[in-house]
């Protein structure tokens, strides 16, 4: 082993805290025999259990605001419950529970994660980190662990449709977020009543800086690179900003038979040549930058007449904003270009815009000497995919763990991940929270 990787391994297990156990409870003191653990078949029994809600031909439907993220929300209720927690909502109907630290002047430690789906989804994008969380604090009560912090325990709303209840809870939210539409046909303002908020009071709600010590979410990967490199946690590093645009691009409609090709402005043509050359950009340099040309709008999307108009869309995603801006420029450049070649005109418009959120070094430390302790192989990773801890970024710091996704496969009915897996990446979270409770001050 090289110099600089002991040096890292030994910086990550130094991390870890120590237990001592002092009249039957335990403080963080200064020498830890070995990592503490969950009960793992605890929480993959509640995960199987919570797959047969909202469980139809199709995947799982526990879109927000639905009947189902009701039965769910229950489920979950229950399950604070009986590992003795004490369950709040806050008025954008977020799920809380506070375990009291043994200082009262420091803020909470926060874990979790939200319970929402997708349309025909699966059972692990969001449940395993939220489940993982109550049995975090479940196995710190039953061990008789104290932390300095205070623990809380949430489960976020509405995390599918928008980040909607982390977006309240760090006063992100617009006036016209809460008119959008979710998946269950509510809108936002009707679904946070719906749940137990009150929109008339989400100011309530909103935290600030120095109200959370820091954040940790369990997280199912979404992606292949866990399982395609044999690792068994992903050590976050953070989460890509994203861009998306309208293009549109304006030719001319004509009769497809009787217009010779040379005197032809074709849109169609154009948007084929710029989503290829969209690839071509990307490729270009190294790096984890991803770019998708996703939905094309023909007009008059007709076999014989040239199409006079094509309305398409480009995701970009990584996590340098500079190398977002970059790309951006290039991509009219490209439109310009390509315009003056095919005699047609681009138009860009902006659809989305967020920045990229970066983990805290000692969040991400924390995590990968409890991985390390564990014995588990692990490599740290960007999220190619939005979460809650995204928002809560811009107000405490933040990291995240990953653990694989069979196949690479998320936001589908064959979303998968090991039980073996599930209970790795709890054991990990609840090591980094131990450490998290001294690394953070």
């Amino acid at each position: 082993m090289i110099r600089r990787h002991f040096v890292q391994q030994a910086a990550a297990l130094a991390a870890l805290p120590a237990l001592s156990r002092l009249g039957g409870t335990s403080h963080v003191g200064t020498a830890q025999a070995k990592p503490l653990v969950v009960n793992g078949a605890r929480l993959n029994g509640w995960l199987t259990e919570f797959d047969r809600i909202g469980r139809t031909a199709g995947g799982i439907n526990r879109v927000a605001y639905s009947e189902a993220d009701l039965a769910g929300r229950a489920f979950t209720r229950r399950l604070f419950e009986q590992s003795g927690l004490t369950l709040r909502l806050d008025t954008a109907g977020n799920m809380l529970a506070r375990v009291p630290g043994s200082d009262a002047r420091l803020s909470p430690i926060l874990v979790g994660s939200h319970i929402d789906s997708v349309t025909d989804g699966g059972n692990f994008d969001g449940p395993v980190g939220s489940f993982a969380a109550i049995e975090v604090a479940r196995s710190l009560a039953e061990q008789k662990v104290r932390l300095r912090h205070p623990l809380e325990v949430v489960v976020w709303q509405n995390e599918e449709g928008g980040t909607i209840g982390s977006k309240i809870a760090v006063g992100l939210l617009t006036p016209a977020d809460l008119d959008k539409v979710a998946r269950s046909g509510k809108t936002v303002r009707e679904g946070i009543g719906i749940v137990g908020g009150d929109v008339s009071r989400l100011n309530e709600a909103v935290r600030k800086q120095g109200d959370i010590a820091g954040y940790i979410e369990l997280h199912i990967e979404q992606g292949g690179l866990l399982e395609k490199a044999s690792r068994q946690i992903g050590v976050v590093e953070g989460i890509v900003g994203l861009r998306w645009f309208e293009i549109t691009i304006t030719g001319f409609s004509n009769h497809a038979g009787a217009t010779p090709m040379d005197q032809r402005q074709d849109a169609m043509l154009a948007a084929a040549k710029f989503t290829v050359a969209v690839n071509d950009a990307i490729r270009s340099e190294g790096g984890r930058q991803v770019a998708t040309v996703g939905r094309l709008n023909v007009t008059p999307n007709t076999t014989n007449v040239i199409p006079g108009q094509v309305v398409l869309t480009v995701d970009l995603r990584d996590l340098e904003q500079a190398k977002i801006d970059r790309f951006t420029a290039t991509f009219e450049r490209l439109g310009r270009e390509i315009g003056a070649a095919t005699n047609t005109a681009f138009a860009f418009s902006q659809m989305v815009n967020s920045t990229p959120a970066l983990s805290d070094a000692r969040i991400m430390d924390v995590v990968q000497g409890s991985a390390t302790a564990l014995g588990l192989s692990h490599q740290r990773m960007p999220s190619g995919a939005g979460h809650d801890a995204q928002e809560v970024a811009h107000i405490a710091p933040m990291g995240m763990i990953f653990i694989p996704s069979v196949g690479g496969i998320s936001h589908s009915p064959k979303e998968f991940s090991r039980a073996a897996d599930i209970t790795n990446g709890a054991n990990v979270l609840l090591n980094a929270v131990v450490a998290a409770d001294r690394a953070l001050g």
